[in-house]
């Protein structure tokens, strides 16, 4: 088969390559925005998938499978939709499980979604990500074309993408290692999540490609086990000690509002507030039965992992100096990249509310 992954370079896209690099009829072609060696039957092609130029390049010829995880705007992503259909046997498109409104019970693929259940005016003037999925979906399900597959994935993790609520391992696990104060809402830490191993995403998605039942349907890729925020953090902070021998600091503060100043406030509202718990029953009746990697194995295996060779991305300069507010900490300036940056911070730890 001839299989294009666009944005195939994170956390689900990079153990989905090695699967499907595992057959050798299989010709897989990756975008990626940096340069990387080819490798056996998979073949990497420099570009930005959002470009429009680049994009046509690759539609230039027909793949028997595309897998799309490039996010959209959804006027974007209407105009795309008609030439990935025609390129292609089937095209899965990576949505998220961000989607779903607030549920009381488990949640199935047929739960509400935000676009479905949302009274919110402002929120629904804007095409912040969980309702573009939900409307980005409703383009596919009004296609006259079924040659689709919807794949909701939620939080998923992997040794370099390792997350607590809202924040990224640069936004909490830094601060850790650095010495200073994890602060967490009560709100968010006493809500359920569920985390999901990235590779095993990459195998549930194997058993779709190709699968007729999956035709024009959408499934969540999640596990089922769920936990409270408060017991994700809890664990972390006892992995780190076991393994660096440093007391983890962590401040609780009473509820979420003060963070919603200093981050995207739709995903704190519209997602990490409610319970995210997961029944599996679609994707069995389709594939059999999920088998996924034991949270707290995962995530300690992952963070092991990081820890033992440490690379971080750039943080979030706001919220560096919302938390040291709270724990009337102060950054390194030295440590913070830049004169605008270091102004920045200044400004949020000492004069902004």
């Amino acid at each position: 088969m001839n299989i294009l992954i666009l944005g195939g370079t994170g956390a689900m896209g990079v153990p989905l390559v090695k699967l499907l690099a595992e057959k050798n009829d299989n010709n897989i072609y990756v975008t990626t925005r940096s340069k990387r060696d080819n490798k056996g039957n998979v073949t990497y092609i420099q570009g930005n998938a959002r470009e429009e130029e680049f994009f046509l390049s690759l539609m230039e010829k027909t793949y028997d499978v595309i897998v799309d995880f490039m996010v959209y705007s959804t006027d974007q992503f209407e105009k795309r939709l008609p030439v990935f259909l025609d390129k292609t046997k089937q095209y899965f498109f990576f949505s998220s499980s961000r989607c779903y409104a607030n549920s009381d019970t488990a949640i199935k693929e047929s739960s509400l979604r935000l676009v479905d259940a949302c009274t919110d005016e402002t929120y629904l003037a804007t095409d912040e990500y969980g309702l573009a999925k939900g409307r980005e979906e409703n383009l596919l399900f009004e296609s006259d074309k079924k040659n689709w597959t919807i794949i909701r994935p939620y939080i998923t993790y992997n040794s370099y993408r390792i997350q607590l609520g809202v924040y990224e391992k640069e936004n909490w696990l830094k601060r850790a290692l650095e010495g200073r104060t994890i602060v967490f809402p009560k709100d968010i830490a006493d809500s359920r999540t569920s985390l999901t191993y990235g590779p095993d995403v990459a195998r549930m998605l194997v058993k779709l490609i190709g699968n007729e039942k999956a035709y024009g349907e959408a499934f969540h890729i999640t596990t089922e086990e769920n936990h409270t925020w408060r017991e994700i953090l809890e664990f972390y902070c006892r992995k780190i000690k076991e393994k660096t021998g440093k007391e983890i600091k962590v401040k609780y503060v009473n509820d979420s509002k003060g963070l919603q100043k200093v981050w995207n406030p739709w995903q704190i509202r519209y997602d990490r507030l409610y319970d995210r718990v997961f029944d599996n029953s679609k994707i069995e009746s389709v594939c059999g039965k999920c088998e996924y990697k034991s949270t707290f194995d995962g995530l300690g295996e992952c963070l092991d992992e990081f820890l033992e060779n440490p690379k971080w991305l750039y943080g979030n300069i706001k919220y560096e100096a919302w938390c040291d507010k709270q724990t009337k900490e102060i950054a390194k300036l030295n440590k913070i990249l830049g004169k605008k940056d270091k102004l920045r911070y200044l400004k949020w730890r000492f004069l902004k509310n």
